[in-house]
């Protein structure tokens, strides 16, 4: 199948009947500008007269018609719309009879279709087959010269043409290509703020529930049980993460409506959360909830695994323009030999991408902050 022949299926299958309709366009657009090429070079048959005679023979019209009716179909069959239309522009030339006029347009217009449409290997024997015929049936050089540089011009056109659609193909291309990747980075950080939050929990719990088994039975139970339910919100979460890769946009992600929850499985794990909110709260873009809630997540998972903290605080503050969220908690603080890991790092991108920014550091009363500013 040709490069053409892809495209405009290609375009059927993007676009649908808008697809569709185009492809037609292109057909009524290729008749009209055949029955104008015909025109333009009947005209002389239909204006002038012959030195003898009441008329042009009709036999010396027909390379006429020869040389124009290949342009309708030409963006299927370039080359071979080209050969014929050029043999029509030498039985013109061996006419005894006939306005004397260059019948050029069509196969002028097929050269086009050929540098924008062809591959290479005909596009050269194109080129090749033209010039010998001119410079074999041609006996002056001004005239030859003249008319290779025409057709060269219109060569040329189509080249640049395709040069053109060939980069913006590319720039399609590596735009996909970029996306693909973003998306992938995006899905590696969610299963990575699922899972670390998950695990952390559950391992959190599993200790615990172990370490009291026998003397707190009830309190070992409640420690399970909080590890089945973060199982089991893990596996919703993955759920929906797969779920966005076969119907993206159509899976639900988390808000910030799905906080406090968040924070009560932090309060089973045995640490004490609070969530405060300040100023009134409005609407804000899917990208941004997601944002923070991946961002609380991560700080608080941070804070479990890390911090040896007895309580932690998410603050929502409304501020006028801006949303500014914030994890606090009140452990030991950052060691000073770590540098930060790809936990922050991944905080960063993430808010990054929703047009905020971040920052964290030792928090006032102790522990630790971790703060993000949605504009």
């Amino acid at each position: 199948m040709r490069a053409e022949d892809v495209r405009r299926a290609a375009t059927v299958r993007r676009c649908g009947w808008l697809g569709w309709a185009t492809m037609r366009h292109d057909r009524w657009r290729d008749l009209g500008l055949t029955a104008l090429v015909l025109f333009a070079q009947s005209a002389p048959f239909l204006v002038t007269r012959p030195s003898e005679g009441a008329g042009w023979p009709m036999v010396s019209w027909l390379p006429v018609v020869l040389s124009a009716l290949p342009v309708a179909v030409r963006r299927r069959w370039p080359a071979s719309c080209l050969l014929l239309s050029a043999i029509g522009v030498g039985l013109y030339g061996l006419a005894e009879t006939a306005p004397a006029q260059p019948i050029w347009y069509g196969p002028l217009i097929c050269m086009y279709a050929v540098a924008y449409q062809s591959t290479r290997v005909i596009r050269i024997a194109s080129l090749a087959v033209t010039a010998l015929g001119m410079l074999l049936t041609i006996g002056s050089l001004n005239t030859a010269v003249r008319e290779l540089s025409t057709w060269s011009a219109a060569y040329a056109l189509g080249a640049l043409t395709r040069a053109r659609r060939e980069t913006a193909l590319a720039a399609e291309r590596q735009a996909a290509e970029l996306a693909a990747a973003r998306e992938r980075a995006r899905i590696a950080q969610d299963l990575h703020d699922i899972l670390g939050h998950a695990f952390s929990l559950m391992v959190v719990q599993a200790e615990a529930g172990a370490a009291i088994a026998r003397t707190d039975p009830d309190r070992a139970e409640r420690a399970f049980d909080a590890i089945s339910t973060a199982g089991r919100d893990a596996m919703t979460q993955l759920r929906t993460t797969v779920g966005a890769l076969r119907e993206p946009g159509r899976a639900p992600q988390p808000t910030l409506a799905d906080l406090p929850e968040l924070l009560r499985q932090v309060e089973d794990a045995g640490l004490a959360a609070r969530l405060a909110e300040h100023g009134p709260r409005r609407p804000v873009p899917a990208q941004v909830q997601l944002a923070a809630y991946r961002l609380v997540q991560e700080a608080i998972t941070n804070v479990v695994k890390h911090a040896g903290a007895t309580s932690v605080e998410v603050v929502l503050d409304w501020r006028p323009g801006e949303l500014a969220v914030t994890v606090i908690d009140d452990g030991r603080g950052p060691d000073p030999r770590r540098t930060g890991g790809h936990g922050l790092t991944g905080i960063a991108e993430r808010v990054a991408a929703a047009g905020g920014r971040v920052a964290h550091g030792p928090a006032p009363a102790g522990g630790f902050r971790v703060e993000a500013v949605f504009g």
